[in-house]
C-alpha cells in the first residue's frame, strides 16, 4: 500500500499550517522514537490542554488536510507522546490483517489460560465477530462528543489532554502511524489491533479518540443495544484486551457485557 503524504514536515517551516487551510495554535511536532528521532514527525499537539469544543474546532479543517484528530494525555508518570517509546519502523500496515483471524489467534491463545466460568457464555472457542450494531449518533458527532467529556476537567483520566493531529488513513490506523507501544506486552505489531479498530469502525462506528502511553479510548456511535449483542461485543473486547475485559473490571464477560448495553465510550488498558 502506497504511503500517503505526511503534511506534517511543513509545520516545521509553516507552524501555523496556513499553507494548509489550518489556522493552528502554539504547538510541538514530535518525531522521537525507541531508536531515536524518526525520518520525518509523527505527529503534531498544541502546547495548551485541550478543553470542550478543541475537537470540534479543529478536527473538521484538519481532517481535509490530511491530518486526523486524538487526544494524547501529556500527564501521569509517563509524560507525552515524546516519552512513550514509539516504534513506527516495527509496524505493517493494518489493512493486511483480517480482524477476525486476529482475534480468533488472541481469544484461542487467551481463553485456555482463564477460568471457564469467567468467559461464559462462551467457551473455548472462538464465537466470531459480533454482527454490526444501529448507530445513535454520526461517528464524528460521537467522537466530539466523547472529546468533550474527556476534556472537560471531570474525569481522573486523561491527565493532562492535549489535541494532536496525526497523518494516517482513517482513525483507526492512528496508533499504527505513530508506532504507538502501548499494547506491546499483548501484540508487539500494533496495526494487527489497528485491524480490528478499522472492523469495528465499520461496524460500531467507533474512532479513536484518546491515547495515553498504555491507554486507548474510542468513541461509539453504534453500541450494542441489548444484552446479547453485548456479549459478543464483549468477546471481542476480551480478545483484544484481555486486561480491560476480565483482570481489573467484572468477574465474568457476561457482567462486562451489562457495562457495554448503549454504552458511546470504550476504554482499553494494557498492563
Amino acid at each position: 500500500m502506497a504511503t500517503l503524504p505526511n503534511p506534517l514536515p511543513g509545520l516545521t517551516t509553516d507552524p501555523s499550517g496556513r499553507s494548509l487551510g489550518l489556522q493552528l495554535p502554539p504547538g510541538t511536532l514530535i518525531d522521537e522514537t525507541e531508536d531515536g528521532p524518526w525520518h520525518e514527525p509523527l505527529l503534531w499537539h498544541a502546547q495548551q490542554p485541550a478543553s470542550p469544543g478543541t475537537w470540534r474546532a479543529l478536527g473538521a479543517q484538519a481532517a481535509r488536510a490530511g491530518l486526523l484528530p486524538v487526544l494524547v494525555d501529556l500527564g501521569g508518570s509517563q509524560g507525552g507522546p515524546a516519552r512513550w517509546e514509539l516504534m513506527p519502523g516495527d509496524m505493517s500496515y493494518p489493512g493486511d490483517h483480517d480482524a477476525d483471524e486476529v482475534l480468533a489467534e488472541y481469544w484461542e491463545g487467551d481463553a485456555e489460560d482463564e477460568l471457564p466460568a469467567r468467559l461464559e457464555p462462551f467457551g473455548p472457542d472462538w464465537p466470531g465477530l459480533a454482527p454490526a450494531a444501529s448507530p445513535t449518533a454520526t461517528p464524528a458527532a460521537r467522537a466530539a462528543a466523547v472529546a468533550d467529556s474527556l476534556t472537560d476537567g471531570t474525569r481522573p483520566w486523561p491527565k493532562e489532554p492535549h489535541l494532536a493531529l496525526v497523518a494516517a488513513r482513517r482513525s483507526a490506523d492512528i496508533p499504527a502511524a505513530i508506532g504507538w507501544t502501548g499494547p506491546l506486552n499483548h501484540e508487539n505489531d500494533v496495526a494487527r489491533l489497528c485491524a480490528v479498530l478499522r472492523s469495528w469502525e465499520d461496524r460500531f462506528g467507533i474512532r479513536v479518540v484518546a491515547l495515553g502511553f498504555d491507554t486507548l479510548v474510542v468513541s461509539v456511535a453504534a453500541p450494542p443495544a441489548t444484552p446479547a449483542e453485548a456479549e459478543r461485543v464483549a468477546a471481542e473486547h476480551f480478545a483484544f484486551c484481555p486486561d480491560t475485559a476480565t483482570a481489573h473490571g467484572p468477574d465474568t464477560l457476561r457482567a462486562y457485557a451489562a457495562e457495554l448495553v448503549g454504552e458511546p465510550v470504550w476504554t482499553f488498558w494494557w498492563d
